[in-house]
């Protein structure tokens, strides 16, 4: 992840304008003197299109021997940017097939990151694929290095690729930043959920993706409580296909404004909805600004497991933690010095980031829901107790399932300090309507290394331990070392 591409790779120039890189998919009837899959996957391996600030459009070819949505995906590295710094925050490339503006990849660093985004819908035959240095780009950025591009048409996730939303990027209309995602609240990934629908055959595909952070909304302490990160992860679109795939009149809705569930009435570009990022924390409007120039249709054909938290997505692209630390340096969220004894954030590196899973009982009386947070005990003072919620009673989970949440400790820490991890049940609000909360997981436990990168889970329990309002905590970890 932190290796730099080697600067020999930047030399590539128009020895690849027009090459048939991949052929998708390469079969047995694929015409004479076209690529095997084999050849097509080697001559991918080598490539490194590097695409220059005021330079021309790099262009590559593809073939389809079918219909269908296509994916383009590349490591990507622009020398001279960093999410970090002001001012250099990003490069911005726009992509284009066959003369088509489909989507803008947004490079915010200088080191390599693996990226996939979506090209729309194909026909059968050969494609053109146009990459251009774009407006919006950081003043550092010089170049971006597009590494091992590879084109493909994935046949079992078709359908996913082919309902997903376009998302038009945020400007303030009419006095705004037309390019603030490029420098704030970037669109970094996004996955599918599918479920049955009540008509048999049919079913329900929802599209979710995660920002970088939220200029609005909840504050940076509250997120890294209740959620577990910094970033804005939200639902965008919702739709009901039947059983050939097809989209099912008047079935798409969008998270709106507020957070509202609204009926989509805007325009699609094929069955690709048209929706627009238009407050500050991220929520969608189906009526597009003007002349908006940024554009986004990311690769969603990935989904969740079904008993993970929705951060499990950032874990598997680690890169996402970095972007997400990154931004809250920049915006001057970051408490300096650390103290884990203030609510407010600190070095992200200092965190014990922790998925939990829980349920709720029934309540036996009137108040407030109980919530549950996490306390971590060091061996070094096992008197005293760091808790995720700060004792702020809103910032315990109330939700029930899989959750994410952190606990701040003290610069230094690592999980061979740790000495036990505790469940504490607290009501969210006021009075207690008595129910027990069950905690039955902790799915994972981490530290960001020292490049904001996520090091590998050290814990981890499962069991069943019931919180009451008699019995409010518990202890769920222990370190092993320390029960023998």
């Amino acid at each position: 992840m932190r290796s730099r591409a080697r600067s020999a790779a930047f030399g590539l120039t128009g020895a690849l304008v027009g090459a048939p890189l991949v052929l998708v998919p390469a079969t047995a009837s694929s015409a004479a003197g076209a690529p095997s899959a084999a050849t097509a996957s080697s001559a991918a391996a080598a490539t490194t299109i590097t695409v220059n600030r005021g330079g021309p459009a790099r262009t590559l070819t593809f073939s389809a021997d079918r219909a269908g949505e296509a994916v383009i995906s590349f490591t990507a590295a622009a020398p001279g940017v960093s999410w970090a710094r002001k001012g250099a925050e990003s490069a911005v490339v726009a992509i284009s097939v066959d003369g088509r503006h489909v989507t803008d990849l947004v490079v915010p660093s200088a080191d390599p990151i693996p990226r996939s985004l979506g090209l729309g819908p194909v026909r059968p035959g050969k494609h053109k694929v146009t990459l251009k240095f774009a407006k919006g780009s950081a003043s550092s950025a010089r170049r971006v290095a597009l590494a091992r591009p590879t084109v493909r048409l994935p046949q079992a996730d078709q359908l996913a690729l082919r309902h997903a939303p376009v998302i038009i990027g945020r400007t303030g209309w009419p006095f705004g930043d037309p390019y603030q995602n490029a420098k704030t609240d970037l669109p970094l990934i996004a996955w599918h959920d599918s479920s049955p629908a009540k008509t048999p055959g049919h079913r329900i595909i929802e599209y979710s993706a995660v920002w970088s952070n939220e200029d609005g909304g909840t504050d940076s302490p509250a997120l890294m409580a209740r959620w577990g990160r910094t970033t804005d992860i939200e639902w965008v679109y919702r739709v009901e296909v039947d059983a050939s795939g097809r989209r099912v009149a008047g079935t798409g809705v969008y998270q709106g404004p507020q957070h509202l569930t609204l009926k989509f009435t805007g325009r699609y570009e094929g069955d690709h909805p048209v929706l627009q990022t238009c407050t500050s924390n991220n929520n969608m409007c189906d009526v597009i600004m003007p002349k908006a120039p940024l554009r986004f249709l990311l690769d969603a054909s990935r989904t969740k497991p079904a008993a993970r938290a929705r951060e499990v997505v950032m874990d598997r692209e680690p890169w996402t933690y970095r972007i997400m630390s990154q931004e809250m340096l920049r915006e001057g969220k970051i408490e300096k010095p650390s103290d884990p004894a203030t609510k407010a954030v600190g070095d992200l590196r200092t965190y014990l980031f922790v998925e939990l899973a829980k349920h709720t009982g029934a309540p036996t009386g009137s108040g407030s829901a109980p919530g549950v947070s996490l306390g971590v005990r060091l061996k070094r003072d096992p008197s005293k107790l760091y808790r995720s919620d700060h004792a702020e009673a809103s910032w315990s989970i109330e939700r029930d399932g899989p959750a994410a949440t952190t606990i701040e400790l003290p610069q230094g820490t690592t999980v061979a300090d740790i000495e036990s991890i505790e469940a504490i049940r607290r009501p969210v609000g006021f009075g207690d309507n008595g129910a027990p909360a069950t905690v039955t997981s902790i799915n994972r436990g981490f530290f960001l290394r020292s490049a904001y990168l996520p090091q590998r889970s050290a814990i981890s329990w499962a069991g069943s331990i019931t919180l009451t309002a008699q019995s409010p905590t518990a202890i769920l970890w222990r370190d092993a070392a320390l029960s023998n």
